[in-house]
């Protein structure tokens, strides 16, 4: 018979997946229904309703085209992007066993922003833009893990060290892009684009980012047990049979492959892959087979309501990164105050 505290600890887990799945499900409904062309729940309901059972049109033509061509692809690309970078910055802080750590930690977000600076200031496609990204930010975790392969005695500080060197390089790279960009039209692109947006997202972007993003969260779903074991440190992960240096290189590519995707549809969107994970791990704990998806669920939340402020706050619309920033500098200053610590 199990223990009344395992038994105990199941079901509250239970109840607070439960309570995350159920706001996530509410911002997901609320979104729909918010905007400049007003939808009440009950013609939502009904037009979501109609493409899976025969309904009597009753409602314009209108609403159909607000919700199916401009909400559907900005609401599923919040939940995706949200849940995506999420995991990835549990992941990375239970791999690197250091709270500080974001999913650009290695540089992919700066590799990332550098490539679709370069393609706009090439005067490229917006699909060659968020290619440019995709494989930019693929490229600088490259050439992060190549270089810090030559530190053998501590391999996670090398990796650490050497994704703020090349970082910093394709910051550089991205900031002397803005100087001889156009100051009419290149510069301004590039500076909303780095800002973070979804409104520009449509269901073929997100159909695309979504293969990617997909690739990288089921690995990291099912070595999320394993991640746990790494915690307790390199010795001790390989005297219970763990092949650390293997699930190393698989977590940190899949976790790449995500943050990438993810940062090349949508622009940099900061914090929410360095503050989500804590909050979550004050919500369910830091067993990581319940982090992860629980990170997941609350991420995809927090991004529809920062998505929901940014097109109504304002009448004009307020790109992501701004909104991130507000919310989650101020929450990481208040957790660092009251658990101080324990970080």
């Amino acid at each position: 018979m199990r223990p009344y505290k395992e038994i105990s600890f199941k079901k509250e887990t239970h109840i607070k997946f439960l309570l995350l799945s159920l706001f996530l499900i509410l911002c997901f409904m609320i979104s729909f229904a918010l905007g400049r062309y007003p939808i009440s729940p009950l013609e939502l309901i009904k037009v979501l309703s109609s493409k899976v059972i025969l309904l009597k049109t009753t409602w314009p033509a209108e609403v159909e085209t607000v919700i199916f061509q401009i909400r559907l692809p900005r609401v599923m690309a919040a939940v995706l992007i949200g849940a995506a970078l999420s995991c990835a910055g549990a992941t990375y802080q239970g791999l690197f066993q250091n709270p500080m750590v974001s999913p650009d930690l290695l540089g992919a977000s700066a590799g990332a922003g550098f490539g679709a600076a370069l393609a706009i200031f090439l005067g490229f496609s917006k699909y060659s833009i968020s290619t440019f990204a995709f494989l930019f930010g693929l490229v600088t975790v490259f050439i992060v893990w190549i270089i810090s392969s030559r530190v053998k005695t501590n391999p996670s500080l090398g990796l650490i060290l050497t994704g703020i060197m090349v970082g910093s390089l394709f910051s550089a790279g991205l900031s002397f892009i803005k100087l001889v960009a156009d100051p009419n039209n290149e510069l301004p692109a590039i500076t909303y684009w780095l800002m973070g947006s979804l409104s520009a997202i449509r269901l073929h972007d997100l159909f695309i980012s979504a293969f990617p993003i997909f690739i990288g969260l089921i690995p990291l779903m099912f070595l999320r047990w394993k991640l746990n074991v790494m915690t307790m440190g390199e010795e001790e992960a390989k005297s219970m049979g763990i092949n650390t240096k293997v699930i190393r290189v698989i977590v940190i590519a899949c976790a790449t492959l995500v943050t990438a995707a993810c940062v090349s549809v949508s622009g940099m969107i900061g914090w929410v892959g360095l503050v989500i994970p804590h909050l979550t791990r004050m919500i369910v704990g830091a067993d990581f087979r319940v982090l992860i998806p629980a990170s997941m669920l609350l991420g995809a939340s927090f991004l529809l309501v920062v998505d929901n402020f940014s097109r109504l706050l304002a009448t004009q619309e307020i790109p992501l990164g701004i909104l991130t920033a507000f919310v989650g500098a101020p929450f990481f200053m208040y957790l660092i105050l009251r658990e101080g610590n324990r970080l």
